[in-house]
């Protein structure tokens, strides 16, 4: 898993609401969009042709699982801050306050006990 970039998607993802609905109406698309839009951005003036997800990380983002994120070392606070922003509001609504972070709990227990994936790049 290329982490830095998978991180980076997460993190620019969650930072925007424009790009946080579209993700959550239209995966694919927008992980397709973000990797030509601003994935490829090292800075305001250079761009890189080498970072790309792998065909793995693409259909992880692109169906929204995180459990697969997790395992494969996203950063964990990235992983869940953008999976709130997408999913709480729904869950909290048909379950109750915190409903979609037990879910997530409830998907990752079986990493109960384990160290957590690394995250170093």
């Amino acid at each position: 898993m290329s982490k830095y970039y998978v991180n980076k998607f997460l993190f620019t993802i969650d930072r925007d609401p424009e790009w946080v609905a579209s993700y959550k109406e239209d995966p694919r698309g927008t992980v397709d969009r973000w990797e030509k839009q601003i994935g490829r951005w090292l800075n305001v003036t250079e761009q890189t042709s080498w970072l790309e997800f792998t065909p793995e990380e693409r259909e992880a983002l692109s169906t929204h699982d995180y459990v697969s994120l997790f395992e494969n070392g996203a950063h964990f606070f990235l992983n869940l801050t953008l999976f709130i922003a997408l999913f709480d509001e729904e869950y909290a609504a048909a379950h109750g306050p915190l409903a979609f972070q037990t879910e997530m709990a409830r998907q990752l227990g079986h990493w109960t006990g384990r160290d957590y994936p690394s995250v170093a790049m």
